[in-house]
């Protein structure tokens, strides 16, 4: 009996240690699986949030065509990169070659409805376009709210138009027909068949379209 309780004894020991090994080496191993978890999750978390970034990164000069695109200035609020992030009366109101155009806008009180508008498409007439416009008639129009009005939101579709799609009938915000004949450099707009100098501009909710004509409804 004596000397089995020595043999127990150490038997005991010799198990304690082991198990005490064996518990140490356990909590060595953990953290290296937690880090492996925490590494791939890291990896799934970030991947989607490349593509969000990538796929939000739009080009405004992406669909831009036109002859007179190189009068539009390269820099500042009125640059296709600036009317990019501005409401379309608020980024025609920066741009110099609708000086003209914003003029009458604001006489007709339509900076707001335009700038609130969720979609549209604007016809918007260069200054050049004003000047077959007998001046005093012109001032008379400017006076003349009702019909400033109708003739300006016969230049407005209330939808995205993108130039390949820009053929066929249109209903405007003055509820008339727009009609326009072809595609890109190719379309002739409304009776007047004006012709786009510069297309595909990009405002916070509208694309623009520069054209060389007044339309009338």
């Amino acid at each position: 009996m004596m000397r089995t309780t020595p043999l127990r004894a150490g038997g005991l020991a010799l198990a304690a240690l082991t198990l005490s090994t064996g518990l140490a080496a356990c909590s060595e191993e953990e953290p290296a699986e937690a880090s492996s978890g925490s590494d791939s999750s890291q990896t799934e978390e970030e991947t989607p949030m490349e593509e969000e970034e990538s796929s939000g990164e739009m080009d405004p000069a992406a669909n831009l065509y036109g002859p007179a695109c190189s009068d539009v200035p390269q820099s500042g609020d009125g640059s296709v990169e600036g009317m990019a992030t501005a409401p379309v009366a608020s980024a025609a109101s920066a741009n110099p070659l609708l000086t003209t155009l914003v003029k009458a806008v604001g006489a007709a009180d339509l900076v707001d409805p335009l700038n609130s508008a969720p979609e549209l498409t604007v016809f918007a007439p260069a200054n050049p376009a004003f000047e077959p416009i007998p001046k005093k008639d012109l001032n008379a129009l400017l006076k003349d709210k009702e019909t400033l009005t109708q003739v300006l939101t016969h230049h407005v579709v209330p939808q995205k138009i993108a130039p390949e799609d820009l053929s066929g009938e249109f209903e405007t915000l003055n509820k008339d027909t727009l009609t326009i004949n072809g595609e890109g450099e190719q379309a002739t707009i409304g009776d007047e068949k004006a012709t786009v100098l510069c297309g595909g501009i990009q405002t916070a909710n509208a694309t623009v379209y520069v054209i060389d004509t007044v339309m009338m409804p």
